[in-house]
């Protein structure tokens, strides 16, 4: 990166990555089953090998606990491991409120997009039209932001960021501070031309949509998304209130590198980006719908599911507009201190995934080897995520 020694972990896709061709991922949209719903036990064999799955990556790493849901036509299966407080050795919970992070950027885009479906705005309009001081603003539009293309740099690896932040985490900072620390820096890419993953990018579209529709984000997301799919336990905080219950979260990003609980840490610093809460049942909900475009125009979300490659001559993996194709699977992965998720969903099986961990503490990749990569393996073989 061009800006600070460190950087803070707000992430989906985060790694340097290079486009390739433009692939499309294709789903079957039903309002009319918005949701896999069946109740049906998933069988034995396959639960069994899941817990071994589950079980191993919490011994074996430094895992302190998991929450893990899958839901399909094979059945639903639903587990947690390990402890939500290391100090107390209290277990972890399937109701526990969890912080997703990155998933954050699908409930952000899919109300920017209800915009464009509404006439409101262009998805080809330029930023500059929206919020003033953005570099090269005329040369960036709504759509580059949304897929990660603007090449606008991360705040997240400002240094000064860094400081202020891990200075003070239960601090506010409003969108317009995010942005500030680095609007006067130069474009890392020309926009459009590949993925280059920058949380500035929507925190920007966070501020398009309230200026656009004059109420906050937070209103916006609760009453155009969580509150039609009934999404009762899925909130955008902007203090560090985090309702119960919920598991205590690890990290070691501090001044000093020490490990340290951060659930009380306030994520504003994520905003449009990264800020939310929510729990597995509401993930159930919600990444069915994110996929099938349950809430958008079948044209809208034709363009959103349009996804340009993440490594140059790799079809399996792809970023849309605010979601990601990983080997099949739709939908985003989110990590900030304390908490990662990944919410993804497979078309190709109608089966949702969900899996929340309360640590970040082993690196970026940890979720998706320990978890994501065997679950899938054993559940969808022919579509691996990671």
């Amino acid at each position: 990166m061009k800006t600070g020694a460190r950087r803070i972990m707000l992430v989906g896709l985060c790694s340097a990555m290079v486009a390739g061709a433009v692939i499309s991922c294709s789903t079957d949209k039903s309002a009319d089953n918005p949701t896999s719903t069946t109740d049906k036990v998933m069988d034995s064999a396959i639960t069994g090998q899941l817990d071994s799955i589950i079980d191993a990556a919490v011994n074996s790493t430094g895992i302190p606990g998991a929450m893990v849901g899958i839901w399909g036509p094979d059945g639903n299966y639903v587990k947690v491991a390990g402890v939500a407080d290391t100090a107390t050795k209290a277990p972890m919970e399937t109701d526990f409120y969890h912080r997703i992070g990155s998933v954050t950027k699908t409930f952000t885009v899919t109300a920017l997009l209800q915009l464009v479906d509404e006439g409101k705005i262009g998805l080809d309009d330029p930023i500059s039209q929206y919020v003033d001081g953005v570099m090269e603003g005329d040369a960036i539009s709504l759509r580059h932001l949304a897929g990660m293309r603007s090449g606008l740099v991360d705040y997240t690896t400002s240094e000064q960021f860094v400081m202020e932040y891990l200075s003070d985490p239960r601090r506010t900072f409003t969108p317009e501070e995010l942005v500030g620390y680095v609007k006067d820096l130069p474009l890392q890419l020309r926009p459009g031309t590949t993925v280059d993953y920058s949380n500035t990018n929507t925190i920007l579209l966070g501020m398009v949509i309230e200026k656009v529709s004059g109420s906050k984000l937070s209103d916006v997301i609760d009453t155009k998304i969580t509150t039609p799919l009934g999404m009762e336990h899925t909130s955008f905080p902007t203090t560090n209130a985090f309702p119960t219950p919920h598991a205590q979260g690890y990290t070691n990003q501090t001044l000093d590198e020490s490990v340290t609980a951060a659930t009380d840490w306030n994520p504003s610093w994520g905003g449009a980006a990264g800020a939310m809460i929510s729990s597995l049942d509401d993930m159930r909900i919600w990444v069915p719908a994110l996929a099938k475009g349950d809430l958008l125009t079948d044209d809208t979300q034709k363009q959103r599911l349009q996804t340009v490659n993440l490594n140059e001559g790799d079809d399996s993996s792809g970023y849309g507009l605010g979601l990601f194709n990983s080997g099949g699977w739709i939908g985003h992965n989110g990590s900030l201190p304390g908490y990662k998720t990944v919410s993804v969903y497979l078309p190709e099986k109608d089966t949702t995934l969900v899996v929340f961990i309360n640590t970040d503490i082993d690196g970026e990749t940890d979720l998706t080897s320990a978890l994501m990569v065997p679950i899938t393996k054993l559940i969808s073989p022919d579509n691996v995520y990671g």
